[in-house]
């Protein structure tokens, strides 16, 4: 991925997923990168960074999409992240 905004390395948390972009009047579709991260010194903050491979993209610049989480915040996506992931689960998928 030419001009990559985020490090990817061994520790990346999901390094090669399905992504998409909706905005008004598009849609792409690109592969991406995900990653958690918290500061390696006095963590005060989960990160949450996503970044679609630019060169599959029209519609958009190079950049990375991130969000901060307190650890409360952390602890509730992650729980509705396992309710889901046991729904699909459950469902066969």
């Amino acid at each position: 991925m030419p001009d990559r905004i985020m490090t990817v390395n061994a520790y990346t948390t999901l390094d090669l997923l399905d992504g998409r972009a909706e905005g008004h009047g598009f849609e792409e579709e690109a592969f991406a990168t995900l990653d958690v991260t918290s500061p390696r010194k006095e963590p005060d903050h989960v990160s949450l960074q996503l970044e679609l491979d630019n060169t599959e993209l029209e519609h958009l610049p190079a950049h990375a999409d991130s969000v901060t989480l307190s650890a409360e915040q952390a602890r509730t996506l992650a729980a509705d992240l396992e309710e889901h992931a046991a729904r699909v689960e459950g469902n066969g998928a």
